[in-house]
């Protein structure tokens, strides 16, 4: 049974003297932090969204066996592709794992910035939110506007409404949608919120800034190499596994464009660049993100270790 949360302040519940490397794709993340292993007796921690799937090993460039013989790694492929695995699921699993080994030193490494900020700061776990519902409320927000939608929330959850100005048009959306899809107050998911599981205090926080054109070069000899070491015949495992087309694993860099060529509606050729163009794409997005929400203790360097 799920223990009640407790208090980010009870110190003794937090993981000591941690370790957290965060940058984009291809920027050096898993060697920085295998270093740091073998010098420090660590133990490696995922924190990347997509290599927690069991298939996608070479697809989402998860530790090779080498790695893994040199350092215990963590939280790597433990997952079925159709499974929806969440922030809050891998919260869950961080946690008994610092239970199950409490006293080893832990190294988070990853691309995944909510896990960061779940680490650090907690987490509260929301429904996800199917298109439909969002869409049909957020169009109802333009054509109607906030205040008739804050008549529905008062009616429908009057204790959140009273706390939310009827002209805040976005957060009354997204309190009518959470109930909708879940039947329950986005006031009571709020109360279930995760603590931070990182002491704060004790931790070391790294941040990979790595000059671009480099990585752009070290992205596509990556999906080169991907395509070398089996990445096509993984895509064909994914799909033979059947997730629903809505499930995370499915939405990997390299899946749907590989999935393409299986389906002889692209060449292998055309499917690599788009797969390229691709990681560019997220690899600026998660430079974008980190250098906009990672606060001042996060040491800035420069990576390709």
């Amino acid at each position: 049974m799920e223990q009640p949360a407790q208090r980010s302040s009870d110190k003794a519940a937090l993981i000591r003297d941690a370790i957290l490397i965060a940058g984009p794709t291809a920027s050096g993340k898993s060697a920085l932090a295998l270093r740091l292993a073998e010098q420090q007796n660590a133990v490696i921690v995922n924190a990347d969204s997509m290599q927690v799937y069991d298939v996608l090993r070479v697809i989402t460039a998860r530790p090779d066996a080498d790695a893994l013989r040199q350092a215990p790694h963590r939280l790597y492929g433990h997952v079925s592709p159709r499974i929806a695995f969440s922030t809050g699921s891998w919260l869950r699993d961080v946690a008994a794992l610092a239970a199950s080994e409490e006293g080893r030193r832990f190294i988070f490494v990853g691309g995944t910035g909510l896990y960061f900020r779940a680490l650090v700061e907690g987490f509260a776990e929301m429904p996800e939110i199917p298109d439909h519902v969002r869409n049909r409320w957020r169009y109802k927000l333009h054509e109607e506007g906030p205040e008739k939608l804050h008549r529905i929330l008062r009616a429908e959850d009057p204790e959140v409404a009273t706390i939310l100005r009827p002209s805040d048009g976005q957060r009354i959306v997204r309190a009518l949608e959470v109930l909708e899809t879940s039947g329950r107050s986005i006031a009571a998911w709020q109360a279930d919120s995760r603590p931070p599981l990182i002491d704060r205090a004790s931790a070391t926080f790294k941040v990979i800034e790595p000059d671009r054109p480099t990585l752009i070069a070290r992205i596509d000899q990556r999906f080169d190499r991907m395509v070398e070491e089996g990445a096509l015949e993984e895509v064909t495992a994914l799909l033979a596994a059947q997730p629903d087309p809505a499930m995370p694993s499915m939405k990997a860099i390299g899946v749907r464009e590989l999935t393409g060529v299986l389906q002889n509606r692209v060449t292998l050729a055309d499917a690599i660049e788009r797969a390229k163009i691709a990681t560019r794409q997220y690899s600026r997005r998660q430079s974008t993100w980190f250098r906009n929400q990672l606060g001042p203790e996060w040491q800035r360097i420069s990576g390709f270790s």
